[in-house]
């Protein structure tokens, strides 16, 4: 990614707030704030940003009613990092199952919450390329995907599990190789990975004639177009 990154920050504890506000402005940031989730939601599907920290708890609309109508009714891609003092598994996965990209449990660091937005933007140096298993097409630069013609809904983190996919078929890769390649060094727990793999097949396997991503015991994942 080139020039300025564009935060969108939607919180409404006034303390974490500016706390994130002031460090990533001294960072070269420009970061927009919306204190709760109607505005924050107006913000995010009226203005371009590059990553939204959309916190779970907020006043008139929810985080995740937030996440869902960024991604179902706007039909956005932009990378959306959760923020809650609860730390659940059923919390996690519903967080994920409506499109967020990552979790973040408070209180955190602000160094750690760093790391995770520079993981989810993307590299300048990065290079797109059209990639073809079988009738599956995807285009990295566009988080575009489709099978048999058939348009693919991916949000960005299932978009970067798919190009890691699409990129060793029809090799297998193990489950720690596959984590690594979309995280980097900050791998959350194993149902993180297992949840979007679950929401890849609802929508590239589910409605077709034959499942493409298949897994073998032990953890390992690959994108095969055999029968």
């Amino acid at each position: 990614m080139t020039g300025v990154s564009s935060l969108l920050l939607i919180e409404d504890h006034r303390d974490i707030a500016e706390m994130i506000i002031d460090y990533f402005e001294a960072k070269g940031f420009v970061v927009d704030h919306a204190a709760d989730g109607v505005t924050g939601m107006h913000l995010a599907v009226t203005n371009p940003f590059d990553l939204i920290i959309l916190d779970l708890s907020l006043p008139g609309i929810d985080g995740i009613e937030v996440c869902r109508q960024i991604r179902q009714t706007a039909k956005l891609n932009t990378p959306i990092l959760m923020l809650t003092a609860r730390d659940s598994v059923e919390q996690k996965l519903e967080g994920f199952g409506v499109g967020a990209d990552d979790y973040l449990v408070k209180p955190f660091a602000i160094e750690e919450l760093e790391a995770r937005i520079n993981a989810r933007l993307k590299p300048a140096n990065a290079v797109d390329s059209k990639l073809v298993v079988g009738d599956l097409i995807f285009e990295p630069s566009e988080l575009k995907a489709t099978r048999s013609g058939v348009e693919i809904k991916l949000t960005p983190t299932t978009a970067k599990i798919l190009e890691v996919l699409m990129r060793a078929a029809p090799k297998l890769i193990s489950k720690s190789e596959l984590e690594r390649k979309v995280w980097g060094d900050d791998i959350p727990d194993s149902d993180v990975i297992r949840s979007h793999i679950y929401g890849l097949r609802k929508n590239i396997d589910k409605p077709f004639e034959y499942a493409m991503i298949k897994n073998t015991h032990g953890g390992g994942y690959k994108l095969d177009e055999t029968h």
